[in-house]
């Protein structure tokens, strides 16, 4: 197992998760990877670890490079276990480590672990330690995306070890991001961004401004690729996402029972694509919920569309409102369609969600039974109509 190196005396010893698939609720097609970098100097210095299942791989990377014995620091970024969750074995071979951290990683690590014995360096923002030819600076990041979040810059050679952000789902055997499918990185950043970070976009803006003073070389996070040859690319995406800013896009979102609900639902895209607004239909059947955040990010209008069930929405519906309040996407649009045989129940738990999501809401579209040519007609005309006035300047205020 081969350390991977990033600057003279700076190496990737993490491990790649080949067969991961799902990420708490969320879709990892394509794996993941735990990314722990050892930086060997006269402290010698290990930032993150793996999950457990993955410690003895990437202690055979370590061992290739130094003792893992006389590690002197391990920098916890954040409590989350795929980020501290092999800590503890580590612990038992570098007896002598101080685990360097924030004030809320050293709560968050006793109160996982409960070692009383560890060794706490707790560090504040803009606190430098000093490795003996370099230097590596805090930043604290709470809320990017827990409490107890940190950043690490190495001064000397200018590496951002960012944490979970500009971070992806990814498990490749090439490490960086001009080994890969630069298109792919974005997208799988981009779905990491609107699956986890999302909430904590104002977070995100402060986070941004405390490193921007700083020249950055080389971005690593603690999942994905490493970003060296397209830093100023993934930072103005960041920027774009922390803004909320959304785009003239429509996402036409539903489940159905008997068709009537996807009749509705192509009538909605016809009248969004008649004032030339894309719209994508995506049936939550065959679509996750954590693929559709990818494209919620930068739509404005999300329309959303059940049957009533049981006085209720369909359950994919209602699970997928439920991720997507969690995630609190701002400055949206929302719409809410729907069929019914005789509740109507439905339309209106999902226009209370998109309103608990604090979306502006377009007038509902709640259809007995199956809509004949007449219905979807005037369905058609009245929410054009809706866009119309909507694409006008005075439409977007507030947005």
């Amino acid at each position: 197992m081969h350390p991977v190196k990033l600057k003279e005396g700076v190496y990737w010893v993490g491990e790649i998760d080949w067969d991961l698939r799902n990420f708490h609720g969320y879709s990892t097609q394509r794996g993941s990877t735990y990314n722990s970098y050892l930086i060997v100097d006269e402290k010698i210095t290990l930032v993150d670890t793996v999950r457990p299942y993955l410690f003895e791989k990437t202690m055979q990377r370590i061992s290739s490079l130094v003792n893992p014995a006389q590690i002197d620091y391990v920098v916890s970024n954040h409590v989350e276990m795929d980020h501290s969750g092999s800590l503890p074995l580590l612990m038992e071979i570098a007896k002598n480590a101080t685990i360097i951290t924030s004030p809320n990683g050293q709560k968050g690590l006793l109160a996982h672990y409960k070692k009383t014995d560890w060794k706490f360096k707790v560090v504040k923002t803009n606190e430098s330690v000093n490795l003996g030819k370099k230097n590596l600076r805090f930043f604290l990041t709470p809320m990017v995306h827990w409490p107890d979040n940190m950043v690490g810059y190495l001064e000397e050679d200018n590496i951002l070890f960012s944490n979970d952000a500009f971070g992806q789902h990814i498990a490749s055997t090439e490490r960086f991001d001009d080994e890969f499918p630069i298109g792919i990185a974005i997208d799988e950043a981009k779905k990491y961004y609107a699956n986890i970070v999302l909430p904590y976009s104002t977070m995100v803006q402060n986070a941004l401004s405390t490193v921007a003073p700083f020249p950055i070389d080389t971005i690593a996070p603690s999942h994905g690729i490493i970003w060296r040859s397209h830093v100023k690319l993934i930072l103005e995406q960041y920027e774009k996402w922390a803004a909320n800013r959304s785009e003239a896009k429509a996402l036409v979102i539903y489940d159905t029972m008997w068709k009537s609900t996807e009749k509705i639902a192509s009538t909605v895209q016809c009248a969004f694509e008649r004032h030339g607004v894309p719209a994508k239909v995506l049936n939550l059947r065959y679509n996750h919920i954590s693929d559709i955040m990818n494209d919620i990010l930068t739509a404005r209008y999300v329309c959303v569309g059940s049957p009533t069930l049981n006085s209720n929405m369909l359950p994919t519906v209602s699970g997928f409102l439920t991720y997507l309040k969690g995630l609190s996407p701002k400055n949206r649009v929302g719409l809410a369609f729907g069929s019914y045989g005789w509740g109507g129940q439905g339309v209106r738990h999902v226009e209370s969600a998109l309103k608990e999501c604090g979306f502006q809401m377009l007038e509902s579209i709640n259809v007995q039974y199956v809509p004949d040519k007449n219905q979807l007609d005037e369905i058609f005309d009245k929410l054009s109509q809706e866009v119309a006035n909507h694409l006008k300047p005075s439409g977007l205020q507030g947005l």
